[in-house]
Parts: C-alpha cells; structure tokens; sequence
C-alpha cells in the first residue's frame, strides 16, 4: 500500500518535516554563497599579492567553481549511500559535513601565515562541502517527497525550492550590511572569517531537532519488503531499468538550473555589462525580483497540485519566455519602471518551483535518491561551469544573450510540459525496480 494512502490531512509531524528541510536549505544555499559575495576578499587573505587585479579575480572564482566541480561527485557518492543505508543518516551525515568544514574554513590561518599552504587547505575544504551540497539539494526534495501524502507533494517541494530563495536573500541582505560595516582592509584581515562562523553556527542549529525527524516511510516500506536477496546495487539498476528517467532528469534540472543560475546569480552582473542603472534602485529592484521568485514556487507549486504537471509547465514556460524578453526590452528602452519588470520576472522565474515533485516521480523508490542526484549534480556542475563565462563573454557583443538564453531554456520547459501534458500519469511514487 502506498505510504501517501495513510493519510488524508498533512499532520502536524508532517509540516515540521517541511519547516525542518527549509530552514537547513535556506541556511545551504547562504552556505555555498559565500564564496560569491566576498570572491575578492577570499582571494586577498588566501593566494600572494598580485598587482593584476583580474589574476586575483579568476584566482577567486577558481575556488567558487571547485564548489561545482565536486557537487556530482557527492551526490553520486552520498546518493547511492542514501539509496542503501536510509535518506536520515546521509543527511545527517551531508550537514554534519557541511557544519564542521565551514567552522574550520573560519578558523584556517592566511597565505601571510602559513604560506602555500593556506589555499591548499582552503581548496580542500571547500571540494568537501561541495560534495556535501551536492547531496544535500536534490536529498532535501526526496525526503520531503517521501515524508508527505502525495496530495501535497508538489506543494511540500515548492516550499523547499522557494527555500533556497530565502538563502539568496538573506545572503544579500547579511554581505550588504558586513560590507558596510568593515572596511576593505578590516574584511581582508579578519572580516572574512565572519560570514563563515555564522554560516557553521546556523547550520549545527537545526541538528537540536535532529531526535525528532525519522526515516522517511518509503525507505522503511521498501526495506522491510525486500527479499533477503536483493541486490544493493542503486547505481546499477539506475541505469539498467530508468535511462528514459535520466534523460528527463538531465532536461528539467538543465531548466531550474539554467534559470536559477542566470535569473537569481548572474543577471546583476550581466545587464551591468550593457546599461547603465542607478545602483541602488538596480540592487532593490534584485532582491525584489528573488523575493517575488519567492511566492512564485509556491504559486507554482499549488497550482500543479490541482492541475496536470504538463499543463502548468508549458503555460509556466510561456510566460517566462515573454517576461524575459518584455524585461530586456525595457532596459532597452531606459529602465523607468524596473521595480515592476524585475518582480514579474521573478514570479514567472518561480515555475522552478513545480519541477522537484516531477523529478521525485521519475525514479523508483529504490534508486530515487542516486538517479535525482546524478542528473542534477551532473548538469549543475556543466551549467555552473560554463554559463557564466559563455554568457558573460557573449554578452559583450550582444545585449540580449540571457535573454535569448533563458528563452531556449524555456522552449525546452514548452517541449517538457508538452510531454508531461501528454502522459496519463506520472509513474506510482512507491514503486521498485
């Protein structure tokens, strides 16, 4: 019998879960960002002086990017872990992880201490909560998923998604005041170490709750029935009975990627490169469009509990792509009203929020963990890697390439909800293979 069948009503242990996963996404996501919002100061306090600025900068990004090079390799590791041991002990495990290598990246000595050494250490650190993001992320939706009566399963992941917002807001909001607060030299000193003891401490925070959260009940269902000879090998049925499942994957992630990546981190900086905007109505105006981004996934996620997944993603897709476009046009055309265009954009962003209670469904419970964290790992770490410098680089000749990106990235959401829209039925979420 299906877990979800147990229950008519979310319980109240049921909405803990929900509030218990958001607050520790939220905290993951100002976690991993760290790194962007003081990549200078990092590369000032950990690599030698250097009297050309853009060595320094790349030097800085260099440590922003091991952070994706290493995510698929820990959600593929750690996935398959979660997929035979339990989705509770990995997570236990990924934000234990998370915790103790941001605490010892606040306490590292400078390379004016300890030399090469310094960076060598810093680098280290930085691939091992890579690899504990990696997980965490696509786990986060899987044991939300696997907790909830499926009556709510869109809903429960969209606030998970929106979550990770909440992340990005509070990070702008923390590094506008630590950047007011010290000076450069203060920052590069000691200031740096800040923002990663505070990180450490709101993550070891949600561990207090740790007694009251279980194992999902999909896990315990499928484990007391399994034969005694089943084989434990997530990895290998993965790609033997789901490789439809993996393609589909790879497309979604490849489109909540993409347009977190562009949307939320690098549109600042990229309409930066082409016009001209008073800084302080442009900053508002971003954090406007992330909180709008907000009530988006929920949005999203409500709707696509009442109507066909398919239905809500093609419509969804449609409206980003005018958006997006409508928005640059504007810029374009002086930028008088970009409070507005940017929180359109924003909620039209939040159809993001509808694809995780997608994602869950594609794979069996057995190897649901290891197949959602192999396809979102693998194409977050290519979009990660290679947009912002492909963009970036196309954005100096042509003013309207993350639009014209966004909108491919939305007629592969149109093709996508097409296909979703065409099917009867997403396959049962506690199935085996």
């Amino acid at each position: 019998m299906s877990s979800f069948s147990q229950y008519e009503l979310m319980s109240s242990k049921d909405k803990n879960i929900v509030l218990f996963i958001c607050f520790s996404s939220a905290v993951v996501f100002f976690n991993f960002l760290i790194y962007l919002y003081i990549v200078d100061i990092i590369a000032a306090a950990f690599f030698p002086a250097h009297s050309n600025p853009v060595v320094t900068r790349l030097q800085g990004l260099g440590l922003f990017a091991i952070g994706y090079l290493a995510r698929p390799l820990g959600g593929i590791v750690f996935g398959r872990y979660g997929d035979i041991k339990g989705r509770k002990p990995i997570l236990l495990i990924s934000m234990l992880v998370t915790a103790s290598s941001l605490l010892a990246m606040a306490c590292l000595p400078t390379y004016a201490q300890w030399g090469i050494l310094a960076p060598l250490l810093f680098v280290v650190l930085r691939f091992i909560q890579g690899m504990a993001f990696g997980l965490y992320v696509p786990l986060s939706w899987v044991f939300v998923a696997e907790h909830l009566p499926r009556q709510y399963l869109s809903l429960g992941c969209s606030f998970v998604t929106a979550s990770f917002f909440v992340g990005v807001l509070f990070s702008n909001l923390f590094f506008l005041w630590l950047n007011s607060a010290m000076t450069p030299e203060q920052l590069i000193l000691y200031g740096w170490r800040l923002p990663f003891f505070v990180a450490a401490i709101l993550s070891f925070l949600p561990l207090l709750a740790w007694r009251f959260i279980d194992e999902t009940p999909f896990f315990i269902e499928m484990k007391a029935s399994r034969p005694h000879n089943y084989v434990l090998k997530p990895f290998t049925l993965l790609f033997k009975y789901c490789r439809h499942s993996v393609f589909v994957a790879l497309m979604l992630t490849l489109v909540i990627s993409s347009i977190t990546t562009v949307v939320i981190l690098l549109l600042p900086d990229l309409i930066e490169l082409r016009f001209v905007l008073d800084q302080d109505l442009f900053g508002f105006s971003h954090s406007l469009g992330i909180i709008f981004m907000i009530f988006g996934c929920i949005f999203y996620g409500i709707l696509s509990n009442h109507q066909n997944f398919g239905k809500v993603l093609l419509i969804g897709s449609v409206l980003l792509v005018g958006q997006i476009f409508a928005f640059y046009y504007h810029l374009q055309a002086g930028g008088e009203y970009i409070l507005i265009m940017y929180a359109l954009l924003g909620f039209f962003a939040g159809v993001i929020g509808m694809v995780p209670a997608i994602l869950v469904q594609l794979f069996p419970t057995n190897v649901r963990l290891t197949g959602l964290a192999f396809s979102y790992n693998i194409t977050y770490g290519i979009v990660g890697g290679l947009v912002p410098f492909g963009l970036g680089y196309a954005t100096i000749f042509v003013s309207f390439s993350p639009a014209l990106y966004i909108a491919f990235i939305g007629f592969i959401g149109m093709i996508m909800g097409l296909y979703f829209y065409s099917l009867p039925e997403l396959k049962k979420i506690d199935t085996v293979v």
